[in-house]
C-alpha cells in the first residue's frame, strides 16, 4: 500500500520520507521520488530535482540515502578506491568509455527532467572518481551496466542490507 504524499516532502509518501529523513539525520531536499529500494524495502536512493527549491542548481540526481551503505562506500572512500579508480581511466579506454557513457546518460536522465545548461554531471564524471556514493546511487538507479564504478564500488561492498534495516522510523499516520 502506497501512503500519501507527505505535505513536508513532495514526491514522497509519508513512510518513505520519514524513513529517509532518519536515514540523512534531516529531511530530505528537493526530491522527486524513490530511484532504488533496498531489500530490506527502505528507499536506498532518491531522486532529486536539478534545482533546489530556492532554484539553486543541484547536479546529484541520483543521491544515496541509506545510512549503513553510506559508511561501507565511505571506508572504501578513505582507502583511496576513488584514486585507484582514477588513475585506471588513464589507462584503460574501454573503462573509459564506459564512464563517458555513464556521464551522458546521467545528464540525459537530468536534463530531461530540468537541463541546468552545463556538462557538470556528479562523482567527477567523465574525467575522475570523486565520490562513491553518488556512483553507487546512480548503479542502483540505472541498474547493472551503466555506471562501472557504482557497480565496481557495489560489488566491494556486499550486502550491505543482510543485517536488516538501516534505520526504523515510526511517524503518526494522518
Amino acid at each position: 500500500m502506497t501512503s500519501p504524499e507527505s505535505p513536508t516532502t513532495p514526491g514522497l509518501g509519508a513512510d518513505d520520507a520519514a524513513a529517509v529523513a532518519a536515514q540523512l539525520g534531516r529531511p530530505p531536499r528537493a526530491v522527486r521520488a524513490v530511484a532504488h529500494r533496498c531489500p530490506c524495502g527502505l528507499p536506498s536512493v532518491v531522486q532529486t530535482a536539478p534545482r533546489l527549491e530556492d532554484g539553486t542548481p543541484f547536479p546529484t540526481l541520483y543521491y544515496l540515502t541509506c545510512s549503513r551503505l553510506a559508511a561501507r562506500l565511505g571506508t572504501l572512500e578513505a582507502e583511496g578506491r576513488m584514486r585507484e579508480m582514477t588513475e585506471r581511466l588513464a589507462q584503460d579506454p574501454e573503462l573509459a568509455a564506459a564512464y563517458q557513457r555513464a556521464h551522458e546518460a546521467y545528464l540525459a536522465e537530468r536534463d530531461a527532467i530540468d537541463s541546468l545548461g552545463t556538462n557538470v554531471s556528479a562523482g567527477g564524471m567523465p574525467g575522475r572518481v570523486k565520490c562513491l556514493h553518488v556512483h553507487a546511487a546512480h548503479a542502483l538507479a540505472a541498474g547493472p551496466g551503466v555506471n562501472p564504478f557504482g557497480d565496481e564500488a557495489l560489488a566491494e561492498v556486499g550486502e550491505w542490507w543482510a543485517a536488516g534495516p538501516c534505520v526504523t522510523c515510526t511517524h503518526p499516520t494522518p
